[in-house]
C-alpha cells in the first residue's frame, strides 16, 4: 500500500464504469439476436442507461456531501457489478433492462464523487492525478470494444475456457468485468477509508447543505459563466462525437474504414489529460482552460473550412481538436471544484455534471437534426461556433483574473 493506492483503485473503478458503458454499443447486433429486439428498441435501452447516468449525477454529489464519498463509491462499484454479472447469465428481457439499470445507477454515481475524494487526498498536484484518473477511463471504451471483438472471435485459449461458461460467449465481457468491479470495490472500501482519515475535519458539528446553498452558487459571476462554457463545450463535443465518422465519408469522401480510423484517434491521444493536468497544477487552471478550448475551437472549425484537403491534412487537424478537448476535461473539474465551498463541493460538482451530461445527451438529436435539414458541414459550423464561444468566455475569465490575481494563486485549491 502507498500513496498512489487511493488513485490506483479509484482510476480502475472508473475504467470499468466506461468500459462497462461502452461494451453495449459493439454489441447491439448480438443483443438484438438474443433478445429478438428491433433496433429502436435496442436503441431505448442503451438510452436508459445514458438517461439514468446522467440524472444521477447531481443526486450522487449530494449523497456523498451526507453519508461519505467512499461508502457511495463502494456502493455504486457493488451495484454495477452485480448487474454486470446478472447479464452474464441466460435470462428473460427484462433481466436486460434491471442489469441496464444497475448499471446505470452504478456508473452513474462514481466520477463525480471520485474527483471530490482524489482533490481532497492529493491537494498539492490535483491536476496531474486527476489526469490520470481521467485518462483510465478514457481508454475504458478501448479496452471494451476489444474485449467484445475477443469474447466475439474467442480465440483458441480463451474457447477451451469458455467450455464451461454457462451462457453465450460474449457473456463474458460482462462476467469478467463484474468480478473485476467487485474485487476493486472491496479494496476501495478496504483501503481508501485510512486516506480519508488524514483529510477529514471534525465533522461533529456540520450541517448537511440544503438544495438553496447548491443553487445560490449560480448568483456568483465565475461560477456562472464557467458553467455556460461547459455547456457549450458539452454541446459541441458530443455532438462531434456522435457524428463524426458519417461527416467525414459524406462530406470528406472518407472511406468508411478511414473513416473509423480518424475517429479513434480522438480517444487515443486522450493521454495529454495527464500532461495538461500537471501543467494547470503549476501555472494555474485558466491559461490551460483558455489554451485547450482555444485550440478546440479553432480545430474544428479548421475542419469544417479544410474537409476537402485530404485524409493526412484532416487527421492532424482532428489530432488538434482531439488535444484540445481531452486537455481541457481534467481542468475543468478541477476549477469547479475549487470555485465551490468545501462543504458542497461533491453536490455542487454534481449539479454541474447533471447540466453537462444533459447537453451532451441533447447534442446528437440536434446535430442530426440540422444535418438532416441542411447538411453535416452546416451542423459542424454550429458546433465549431459553439467550442470558440466557450473559448472567448474562458479568455474573457481569464483576462478578468490576471487583473486581481497572479497565475500561480488560481493553481492552489481555494479554502473555505
Amino acid at each position: 500500500m502507498n500513496k498512489y493506492t487511493p488513485l490506483i483503485l479509484a482510476s480502475g473503478i472508473w475504467f470499468i464504469a466506461k468500459f462497462l458503458r461502452y461494451a453495449f454499443p459493439p454489441l447491439f447486433e448480438t443483443l438484438q439476436i438474443s433478445y429478438s429486439l428491433s433496433s429502436t428498441t435496442i436503441g431505448l435501452v442503451y438510452s436508459c442507461l445514458l438517461t439514468i447516468y446522467a440524472l444521477l449525477q447531481f443526486p450522487s454529489g449530494l449523497l456523498a456531501d451526507r453519508f461519505g464519498s467512499v461508502i457511495l463509491i463502494v456502493t455504486g462499484s457493488g451495484l454495477a457489478a452485480v448487474g454486470a454479472l446478472l447479464l452474464s447469465v441466460d435470462l428473460p428481457f427484462v433481466f436486460l433492462i434491471i442489469s441496464v439499470v444497475m448499471i446505470g445507477i452504478g456508473t452513474g454515481v462514481h466520477k463525480t464523487v471520485a474527483v471530490e475524494i482524489l482533490s481532497k487526498i492529493y491537494s498539492d498536484n490535483t491536476g496531474r492525478k486527476l489526469g490520470i484518473f481521467d485518462t483510465f477511463g478514457s481508454y475504458g471504451g478501448f479496452g471494451a470494444s476489444l474485449a467484445v471483438t475477443i469474447f466475439l472471435i474467442l480465440p483458441q485459449p480463451l474457447k477451451q475456457l469458455m467450455i464451461y461458461f454457462p451462457g453465450e460467449s460474449w457473456r463474458g465481457v460482462f462476467f469478467s468485468s463484474g468480478l473485476i468491479a467487485l474485487g476493486l470495490a472491496a479494496l476501495f472500501a478496504w483501503l481508501v477509508p485510512k486516506y480519508r482519515m488524514n483529510t477529514q475535519q471534525n465533522d461533529s458539528n456540520v450541517s448537511y447543505p440544503s438544495a438553496t446553498e447548491y443553487l445560490m452558487q449560480f448568483t456568483h459571476t465565475r461560477f456562472s459563466v464557467f458553467t455556460i462554457i461547459i455547456l457549450l463545450f458539452s454541446f459541441s463535443y458530443n455532438g462531434v462525437l456522435a457524428f463524426l465518422p458519417l461527416f467525414l465519408s459524406q462530406e470528406a469522401g472518407v472511406s468508411t474504414t478511414n473513416a473509423s480510423f480518424l475517429y479513434s484517434i480522438v480517444f487515443v491521444v486522450s493521454v495529454v489529460q495527464i500532461l495538461t493536468g500537471d501543467i494547470s497544477d503549476r501555472v494555474g487552471r485558466l491559461p490551460v482552460i483558455f489554451f485547450t478550448l482555444s485550440l478546440a475551437g479553432a480545430a474544428l472549425l479548421a475542419i469544417v473550412i479544410l474537409i476537402d484537403s485530404g485524409t493526412f491534412v484532416i487527421g492532424g487537424i482532428i489530432i488538434l481538436f482531439a488535444l484540445g478537448c481531452h486537455g481541457f476535461r481534467p481542468v475543468r473539474g478541477l476549477y469547479i471544484i475549487e470555485l465551490l465551498p468545501d462543504h458542497i463541493a461533491s453536490g455542487g460538482f454534481g449539479t454541474i455534471r447533471t447540466i453537462l451530461m444533459g447537453a451532451g445527451a441533447v447534442a446528437p438529436i440536434v446535430t442530426g437534426y440540422i444535418a438532416d435539414t441542411t447538411s453535416f458541414r452546416f451542423a459542424f459550423s454550429i458546433l465549431a461556433l459553439f467550442m470558440i464561444g466557450a473559448a472567448f468566455l474562458s479568455v474573457g475569465m481569464f483576462i478578468r483574473q490576471s487583473y486581481n490575481m497572479d497565475w500561480k494563486k488560481d493553481a492552489e485549491p481555494k479554502k473555505h
